[in-house]
């Protein structure tokens, strides 16, 4: 099993009504990251004139918190927050700041601002799938190669890299679930003429079947 969150850390601008926008997004995993990265968006845009903020935290979304830091109550935290809701995602903290550019929006538009400022920063950023997985080492004979990719390309399974030394060494990064599929299916094509080995278990990103080592950001 896997979650939603956003890839990239980002910051995207946009104005309204003079007012100037800045949507900060990034992938956090605890609430003290969270918090820390408030407080950092906080002290960079100390001039602003509101670093409204909301958070969740959690595989089960157990955490949420958000702030309007002084704009009318409902109309800036909450929207922020179901704007993380909506798009499904967790482990994900962003900062709307504002620049007040002399123009009242009105509660209506200040919903709609705020709620643009975090869409646009999540697009911004991306959303992707956070999977368990491994690296799956696969050995087998050359003659046994042309097989194995095309039992691979079928079932789109992504190589992610093969190696030629006294046998072929073929490594595909799968998800944990998958694993025990994939070495049936290669036993079988094989007749059993292969030999496996797995390392790098841990977290990565799924975009649509492929797996990619986490960014640290």
């Amino acid at each position: 099993m896997g979650y939603l969150t956003i890839k990239d850390q980002v910051s995207s601008e946009f104005e309204e009504k003079k007012s100037v926008f800045i949507g900060h997004a990034k992938r956090v995993y605890n609430e003290e990251e969270a918090k820390s990265f408030v407080d950092k968006i906080k002290s960079e845009h100390s001039q602003a004139t509101h670093n409204v903020y909301a958070y969740i935290i959690g595989e089960n979304m157990g955490i949420q918190r958000y702030s309007d830091d002084g704009e009318p109550q409902g109309t800036a935290g909450i929207p922020v927050l179901d704007v993380i809701k909506k798009n499904g995602i967790t482990n994900t903290a962003i900062v709307v700041t504002r620049y007040f550019g002399g123009i009242l929006l009105g509660k209506g538009g200040l919903v709609r601002a705020y709620s643009k400022g975090a869409a646009q920063a999540i697009k911004e950023a991306g959303v992707v799938e956070r999977v368990e997985g491994c690296a799956l080492h696969i050995y087998i004979d050359y003659d046994l190669l042309g097989k194995v990719q095309y039992l691979c390309g079928q079932n789109d399974w992504h190589m992610e890299d093969t190696i030629y030394t006294d046998r072929v060494e073929i490594i595909i990064l799968c998800v944990e679930d998958l694993m025990e599929r994939i070495k049936k299916e290669i036993i079988q094509v094989t007749s059993g003429k292969c030999d496996f080995a797995k390392d790098k278990e841990g977290y990565y990103f799924k975009i649509e079947n492929r797996l990619y080592e986490e960014e640290i950001i």
